[in-house]
């Protein structure tokens, strides 16, 4: 019998075997599987005869010598592997050295010992939480690098740069550095509507507090947000983001700049851009058809917060009786920046009775003001002022039964109501040869704005 003649015996068989398997299992899928290796005996009888015989195929042995990688070589490699997980966190007012590392997923002594001793490094949990920190471990927890981002340390620089310590790991000890190093802004857009103030809104929509304080000063002449603010009001935004080594910086007055915005109050809509003089360098905000937003005088001499006591007869909380008040009370956390609503030289800077802590500044056309119960003063007498310039911080010193800001502003020696002021005094206006440069970067906002009115309740770079 010849090898085919075996081979197709072979698969009659196979093939006889399973019929009488699918006769004791009359079953729909067991049919169709036997079917199936039918078709593949059928088509394995059809190319076998093809096929050439294995044991008459020639036979060949090839040698080839592999290079082992040495210990050392295969140690190092094992080493880089167990480097590079990394972890981002923000130093909290209650952190010590072990809970922040071990937040960041590292528990290394050494490493927290470094931290509480070294000088530079004690810097990392020293002042104000919010720093930024991202630490590189192995994978049992050993710290490798630790890379922290906080604001410069120069006031003026803190709108520009940043902070960037360094601590490395040394052979069985670290080291640590600082730098100066430039942040980066970037576009964002976003919009809200009010549904019960202003700051619930930007918060939603993952806007800055600061970003929200520079809206309020932008549509400050056309909303009186202590009062006329309404539920279902809406804005939409452009703004700048700063970002510190590509991460969006977090800590106070790192927000970047207020570009556009549209706010919609009570049912009009008003438009604004800022705008700044490439001949002059001064900048301010203009509405859309190029009149100024920025007066003389701002509305309120702190970014943003709550009246306690407005320019009217009230209840004096110490003397228990009805007396005028001569000024407005604005509500705000001790240590909260007071800023000068316009240009003056400052008058009187010390402590004045009632007023305790009270600076005093003299503006042109015989009008002063004066902020009083302040924790610090950051002017002297003589010194020349401009508006949104820092005075001091809110505080509660002289006669105050909490923390505010008393703030008075005269006229021609007679006391009147800021607001009132705020609203009424003349405009800056915006020279004649800036008029096409300002007509450009008015028409690139608009598009911007279009994009930001789709995004309600949400906050996003571009």
């Amino acid at each position: 019998m010849t090898a085919v003649q075996k081979r197709l015996q072979q698969v009659k068989t196979v093939i006889n075997s399973a019929e009488a398997f699918a006769a004791r299992h009359p079953r729909t899928l067991t049919a169709s599987v036997v079917g199936l290796l039918s078709c593949f005996a059928v088509t394995a009888f059809g190319i076998a005869p093809l096929a050439p015989d294995a044991a008459t195929l020639p036979k060949r042995t090839l040698v080839e010598t592999l290079e082992t990688p040495s210990i050392e070589a295969q140690l190092d490699e094992l080493a880089a592997t167990r480097i590079g997980l990394s972890r981002a966190e923000a130093t909290r007012s209650s952190d010590t050295p072990d809970s922040l590392l071990k937040r960041a997923g590292a528990f290394d002594p050494a490493a927290a010992a470094f931290l509480r001793s070294d000088p530079l490094a004690r810097r990392v949990l020293q002042g104000r939480a919010g720093k930024m920190v991202h630490v590189t471990a192995d994978a049992s927890g050993q710290v490798q690098k630790i890379v922290v981002r906080f604001p410069a340390e120069k006031v003026e620089q803190q709108q520009s740069h940043f902070t960037r310590l360094t601590i490395e790991r040394d052979g069985a000890g670290f080291t640590a550095r600082t730098e100066q190093a430039p942040l980066q802004a970037q576009v964002a857009l976003g919009s809200g509507t009010i549904r019960t103030s202003l700051f619930a809104a930007t918060d939603d929509a993952n806007i800055p507090d600061a970003i929200a304080s520079q809206m309020a000063d932008m549509f400050s002449d056309d909303v009186d947000f202590h009062r006329e603010l309404r539920k279902g009001d809406r804005f939409s935004i452009v703004y700048e983001t700063l970002t510190a080594d590509g991460e969006p910086v977090q800590w106070d007055g790192g927000a970047g700049r207020l570009l556009a915005g549209e706010f919609t109050n009570n049912g009009h809509t008003y438009s604004a851009v800022y705008f700044k003089d490439s001949a002059t360098g001064k900048a301010s905000f203009y509405g859309f058809d190029g009149q100024s937003k920025r007066r003389a005088f701002l509305a309120s001499p702190v970014e943003f917060s709550r009246i306690t006591s407005g320019f009217a007869m009230r209840f004096h909380p110490i003397l228990n009786t009805w007396r005028q008040h001569n000024g407005v009370d604005y509500g705000a956390p001790t240590g909260t920046a007071v800023r000068s609503v316009g240009d003056g030289t400052v008058e009187m800077a010390g402590w004045q009775n009632g007023f305790g802590n009270v600076v005093k500044i003299h503006h042109s056309g015989d009008r002063e003001t004066v902020y009083a119960h302040l924790s610090k003063i950051d002017v002297k007498k003589g010194q020349r002022i401009e508006q949104g310039q820092r005075v001091g911080a809110v505080g509660m010193t002289g006669w105050a039964t909490g923390p505010h800001l008393h703030f008075e502003f005269h006229a021609g020696g007679r006391l009147m109501d800021p607001r009132v002021i705020a609203r009424a005094s003349e405009a800056v206006a915006l020279p004649g040869y800036a008029r096409a440069q300002f007509q450009a970067t008015v028409a690139s906002v608009k598009t911007q704005l279009a994009v930001a009115e789709t995004m309600d309740g949400v906050s996003g770079a571009e």
